[in-house]
C-alpha cells in the first residue's frame, strides 16, 4: 500500500507544485523582470502556449471512451450540476450576504467556483479510492469542454451584479479563438496524433507546467508591481485559506450527501467526491488572460485558485488515502 507522501505525489504535490511557490516568490523578488516591457515576451509566449495546452488536450480525448461514458447519465447530471451550479451559485449567495462589492478576491473566489474540474488529479484520486475510473475520465473530459461556455457565463453575472462591465461577445470569441477551435483540431487529429502524444506524455505535460509557471509568474509580478498586495497582512491571507479549506470540505459533504440520497453505489459516489469537489488550476489560469486581460488583477484574482488547488491536493490526497485502505479492508 503506497504511503501518504507518494499518493500526494501522484495527487500534484510534487515539484510543479513548489515551482508554483517560487514562481511566485520570484514575482516578489523581482517584479520587473515578468511586467510589460519586460526583456522576455511573456504575452506571446503564453498566447501561443495556450492554443498548444489545448490543441493537445483534443488530441488526447478518445472518442471510444467519451462515447462508452454517456450511459450513466445520472452520475454525469450531478457531477457536472455540482461543478456548474451548485459551487458558483452557494458563493454567489455568500457575497450577496456578505460579500464586498469591488473587492478582488471575492471575485477570485467566484472565479474559482465556476471553473471546471481537474482532469488528471481528479482521475489519479478516483483511482487510489477504488471509485468508476470511466467515469472519471468521461466527466473531467466533458468538465473542461463545457468550462469553456458555462465560466464565462457565470463571470457575467457575477461581474454585472458587482457593478462591472463586463463583454461577453469578446471574451467568447478570444476563447473559441485561442481555446475551442485548438481542442476541435486536436480532436480531429487523434487517429493520426494520439500514439506520439502518449509516447511523449512527459515532455507534453512539462511544457504544459511551463506554460501554467510563466502565466502565474506574470500575473503575479504585475500585482506585486502595482502594489496590489499593498496593505494585505499575513492573517488575512491565512483567513483565506482557512475559507477555502472550509469551502473544499462543504462541496465534499454536501456531495457525499446528495449521493447517499439518490442512492449511488460506492464506485460512483467516489467519482462524484473528487470529480465534482476538484477545481482546474490550469484552465484558471488559461482562461484568466482572457477574461481578464488586465495582467494587475490577474495575479490577486488567481490567489484562491492557488491556495484551493494546493489544499484539494493535500485534503484529497489524505481522502482518496483513507478510501483506498477501507477498500482493501472489506
Amino acid at each position: 500500500m503506497p504511503g501518504i507522501k507518494h499518493t500526494l505525489a501522484r495527487a500534484g504535490i510534487n515539484g510543479f507544485f513548489f515551482l508554483l511557490i517560487f514562481s511566485i516568490l520570484l514575482a516578489w523578488a523581482f517584479p520587473e523582470w515578468g511586467m510589460e516591457g519586460s526583456f522576455i515576451p511573456f504575452d506571446e509566449v503564453t498566447y501561443y502556449g495556450v492554443a498548444v495546452i489545448f490543441f493537445f488536450y483534443g488530441v488526447k480525448l478518445s472518442p471510444q471512451s467519451l462515447k462508452a461514458g454517456l450511459s450513466n447519465w445520472r452520475l454525469h447530471l450531478l457531477i457536472q450540476s455540482t461543478t456548474f451550479v451548485v459551487f458558483p451559485v452557494f458563493i454567489l449567495l455568500l457575497y450577496l450576504f456578505f460579500g464586498e462589492e469591488g473587492s478582488l478576491w471575492w471575485l477570485g473566489v467566484f472565479y474559482l467556483a465556476a471553473l471546471p474540474s481537474t482532469v488528471s488529479s481528479s482521475v489519479v484520486m478516483v483511482s487510489i479510492a477504488g471509485g468508476n475510473m470511466a467515469a472519471a475520465i468521461f466527466n473531467a473530459s466533458v468538465s473542461s469542454i463545457i468550462g469553456i461556455f458555462i465560466t464565462p457565463l457565470w463571470m457575467q453575472l457575477f461581474l454585472n451584479a458587482s457593478g462591472t462591465s463586463f463583454d461577453l461577445t469578446d471574451t467568447f470569441m478570444k476563447l473559441i479563438i485561442q481555446v475551442l477551435l485548438p481542442v476541435i483540431l486536436g480532436f480531429s487529429l487523434h487517429r493520426l496524433l494520439a500514439a506520439w502524444a502518449a509516447k511523449y506524455n512527459r515532455t507534453l505535460k512539462n511544457f504544459d507546467q511551463l506554460i501554467i509557471l510563466l502565466i502565474v509568474f506574470t500575473a503575479f509580478s504585475e500585482s506585486f508591481g502595482q502594489k496590489m498586495f499593498a496593505g494585505q497582512s499575513m492573517g488575512e491571507l491565512l483567513l483565506l485559506s482557512l475559507a477555502m479549506l472550509l469551502l473544499f470540505f462543504l462541496m465534499v459533504g454536501l456531495m457525499y450527501w446528495l449521493c447517499r440520497v439518490l442512492g449511488f453505489v460506492r464506485e460512483d459516489s467516489i467519482t462524484v467526491l473528487f470529480c465534482g469537489s476538484k477545481k482546474s488550476l490550469v484552465q484558471g489560469a488559461v482562461m484568466g488572460k482572457v477574461l481578464f486581460p488586465d495582467p494587475v488583477m490577474l495575479g490577486v484574482i488567481l490567489l484562491p485558485l492557488m491556495i484551493y488547488h494546493a489544499l484539494q491536493l493535500m485534503a484529497g490526497s489524505a481522502i482518496a488515502q483513507r478510501l483506498g485502505t477501507a477498500r482493501e479492508d472489506m
